[in-house]
Order: structure tokens, then sequence, then C-alpha cells
């Protein structure tokens, strides 16, 4: 059985990234004017999910179109960002914080669920990408070689 190159892997990642952001955005997007009204001044839960929105979309096109280190830890904080945030405000009531509401929220249902699970898919890509570098074909690993004697 042959396994997947890095030449192969990396674009799979990409896709798996760019999607799980896009299933975070459409999530968020689809649930935002229902937490309009969970606010504790001037930000609602709303809001803050718009955000999100606009980040996980934002950093989707990034993994997708830039295709840099920089790109795929600016996907892997977003996505991670909301792995911890739907996690901690499921089992911990924080709180309001400064003009953030509370948004503690102790239940699951279907779309925080698909959320959860789409953003850890991206965030486990992500990481991938993050901590692994692409290997040099064996021409090229021959070229730098060549420049370097």
């Amino acid at each position: 059985m042959r396994t997947m190159d890095a030449t192969t892997a990396r674009p799979v990642l990409r896709v798996l990234v760019a999607a799980g952001l896009a299933v975070d955005a459409y999530v968020h997007i689809d649930l935002a004017s229902g937490y309009d009204s969970v606010t504790s001044g001037s930000v609602s839960q709303g809001d803050l999910f718009r955000v999100e929105v606009a980040a996980a979309a934002l950093a989707a096109i990034a993994v997708l179109l830039v295709r840099r280190r920089i790109s795929d830890l600016v996907a892997l904080l977003v996505a991670l960002g909301g792995v911890v945030a739907v996690v901690l405000y499921r089992y911990v009531d924080v709180g309001a914080i400064g003009p953030f509401p509370s948004m503690y929220e102790p239940l699951w249902y279907g779309e925080k669920t698909l959320s959860l699970v789409a953003e850890a898919i991206a965030s486990v890509a992500a990481l991938v990408l993050v901590t692994t570098r692409p290997r040099l074909r064996d021409s090229t690993r021959e070229n730098a070689h060549a420049l370097r004697s």
C-alpha cells in the first residue's frame, strides 16, 4: 500500500482546514441572530458569532490561497479558538467579562456539535500543516546540495 506523499498530503490538509472552517462559519452565521439578545452591554453573543464567521471565512480563504505557514497558523488559531470556546462555555460558567456577555450554555445540540467537530478537524489538520515541513523533491534537494558545495 502506497502512502500519501507531501505533495499530495498538504493540499488535502488545506482542503480539510478550509472545509472545517467553512462549516464553522456556516453554523455561526446561522445561529447568530438567535443570540443577539444575549448581551451584557455593547456586545452581544450574536455579534461575537459574526466575528467568528469573518475570522473563519478569512482563515479558510487564506489557507487555500496563500499557502504559507503564517496562514496555516492563523487557521489553527481560529479553529482551535473555536474548540476552546465551545468546550469552555459548555462546561464552565465564566460569566460576563467586560463588554462580553456570559455565554454559558450547558447543553449540546446538533449545530453546536457539528461546529465542534468541524473546528476539531480543522485544528488537527492545521496543526499538521504548521508543525511539518514539506519534503523537498530529490532534484530540488540535489540542486540545493550542489549550490552549497
